[in-house]
């Protein structure tokens, strides 16, 4: 029992926070405090944005950023990730909160934190390492393309129809926009790309996004535009609460819970392991990261948002981008961004509330664009015909119907064409009989398989073995065989009995030790004319197939 119960301490442990997180702080707690400032500067107009763009208003944008913000630092697997609302996770929600309301955010952040959190104890962190690249920036690019369209809205000056796809809610809101507050609004959003792009290329020091809010809200003031603006928002933290929760509601919030999660933890690792390969300005990369620890931590930060009325929390790559870039270290500097948001809140939350919302729309339609390299987008579409596909097609079926849908769609085309390739590596080829000729080799074929036996593969191999012909003998050569699965076993089957029923003596030779188990349950050996038609050795196998030849002409005499 002790060790049992040693081992299970031992497993828990690897999910609760230590000393080691915060090792070398006493020499970089100065830069991971600026780099907190910094993040937690540029973080407050996203996280403004994104709590409006979803629907539940930015009061929960700005709640999550602090919650989740601080759990996920303190228990989470990165020591560079912030957390906090993001554009992926916005486009799950608006759909959400436009049927079941703003009030369903909180219980579904529950939901899906506790999903994660599950995720993360079950060891399954590392599977992100299995989605392909081109998936990934289809993905990217998708959610970048909603992130865009779903600004149209206030740009315009206008509200999105709920429930609607982005693209056709974004049609129609253009259409409904009216010339005298569609040009404030529209003169807002291109000020602030301005505003944004300048002060990148000038003082890449400075928070552009922050800056261009400012400026763009000054002017709202000062020459009092008449343009949609974010409203009130809470002047103190709200205190934690138990969202109200009945049957109908869990059943209904069962599926937009698993696509949540499913983003949550997607989005969380794949920011995770960009961080990690990411270089500070020091020139050394931020270190490794636990995948699992990772999961659990934005559950729990998904969790905590949603008992403070917020909503889910993923791994924000724009915001840790900024963490690492500016120095951070240790997990200080995402902890740190939490507080100076909550500061804010505290101290600065009817200035916050005069921004307009076009203003918003802005900066995310600037954080759309940056979100996509051209570089990596053209790499993508020189690489491979298939990889290209996988790649628009997932973008296109992000954008047109659904995120997790997209994901599974691209997987499964990945997965298709991955498939296709692999299975054009198997072959069979006719081999000359080795060593000085015989009377009679005429009519012995030695087959070799290369590559793979498998489902992909196997019926077209059999295809090719079955058009043998003028042979008395076949040698199937094995052994260079990598790859065998049921399916190419059973195949095997077939094409041994096919040969056999056509007068052609079947010999095997080079069975995997590693196969050899296979081919005997599956049936291989016992379709054979004579268990003793299984050879290791090609020499002994050949000898065998002329003796067959010379019994055969000497029956015919």
């Amino acid at each position: 029992m002790k060790p049992d119960a040693g081992t299970a301490r031992r497993h828990i442990s690897r999910f609760l926070p230590s000393k080691l997180d915060y090792a070398g702080l006493g020499t970089s707690w100065r830069t991971d405090l600026l780099a907190g400032i910094t993040v937690g500067i540029v973080a407050l107009p996203l996280a403004l944005a994104f709590g409006v763009s979803s629907g539940v208003g930015a009061e929960a944008g700005l709640i999550t950023a602090i919650v989740a913000g601080l759990v996920a630092a303190v228990m989470g697997g990165s020591p560079v990730q912030v957390s906090g609302p993001t554009g992926a996770m916005v486009v799950v929600l608006a759909p959400v909160v436009a049927v079941h309301g703003a009030g369903s955010v909180a219980p579904l952040s529950l939901m899906a934190g506790l999903l994660v959190c599950v995720l993360g104890f079950s060891g399954l962190g590392r599977s992100v390492a299995f989605i392909p690249w081109p998936v990934v920036e289809g993905f990217t690019l998708g959610i970048a393309a909603i992130i865009f369209l779903q600004q149209v809205p206030p740009a315009t000056g206008t509200s999105a129809v709920p429930g609607h796809n982005t693209l056709i809610a974004a049609v129609e809101a253009a259409s409904a926009a009216t010339v005298p507050t569609a040009l404030l609004t529209l003169a807002v959003v291109a000020g602030v790309a301005v505003v944004m792009v300048l002060v990148q290329k000038l003082l890449r020091a400075l928070p552009a996004s922050l800056i261009a809010v400012l400026l763009a809200t000054a002017a709202a003031e000062l020459f009092r535009l008449d343009i949609p603006r974010i409203g009130p928002l809470p002047h103190a933290l709200p205190a934690p609460a138990v969202p109200a929760f009945d049957l109908d509601l869990l059943g209904s919030l069962a599926m937009p819970a698993v696509a949540i999660a499913c983003l949550a933890a997607i989005e969380s690792l794949l920011s995770a392991r960009v961080a990690a390969g990411m270089t500070g300005p020091d020139g050394r990369p931020s270190g490794p990261y636990s995948p699992d620890r990772e999961l659990t931590g934005q559950g729990l930060a998904s969790i905590a948002a949603g008992l403070f009325g917020g909503m889910p929390a993923t791994g924000a790559i724009a915001r840790t981008a900024v963490n690492v870039r500016s120095g951070a270290k240790t997990r200080l500097a995402a902890a740190v961004h939490a507080v100076v948001l909550l500061a804010i809140v505290y101290l600065a939350s009817g200035m916050v509330s005069r921004i307009p919302l076009a203003a918003l729309g802005g900066v995310l339609m600037v954080t759309a664009v940056r979100m996509v390299s051209r570089r990596t987008v053209a790499a993508i579409l020189r690489s491979t015909r298939s990889d290209a596909a996988v790649f628009i097609l997932t973008a296109i079926i992000t954008v047109a119907f659904d995120l997790i849908v997209a994901i599974q769609i691209g997987l499964a085309a990945a997965a298709l064409f991955a498939l296709r390739t692999f299975a054009s590596l198997s072959s069979v080829q006719r081999e000359e009989i080795p060593g000085p000729g015989a009377d009679g080799d005429e009519h012995i074929a030695v087959l070799r398989l290369d590559g793979a036996m498998f489902f992909g593969a196997a019926e077209r191999i059999l295809q090719e073995i079955s058009q043998v012909k003028d042979v008395q003998v076949a040698i199937i050569r094995l052994s260079q065989l990598r790859m065998l699965d049921a399916t190419g076993a059973h195949a095997l089957v077939e094409v041994v009995s096919a040969l056999e029923l056509r007068g052609i003596t079947v010999l095997l030779k080079g069975v995997r030790p590693d196969h050899l188990q296979l081919v005997t349950n599956v049936g291989v050996i016992r379709s054979l004319r004579h268990h003793k038609h299984l050879f290791e050795h090609l020499g002994d196998a050949v000898e065998h197939a002329r003796s067959h030849v010379r019994r055969n002409a000497a029956y015919r005499l």
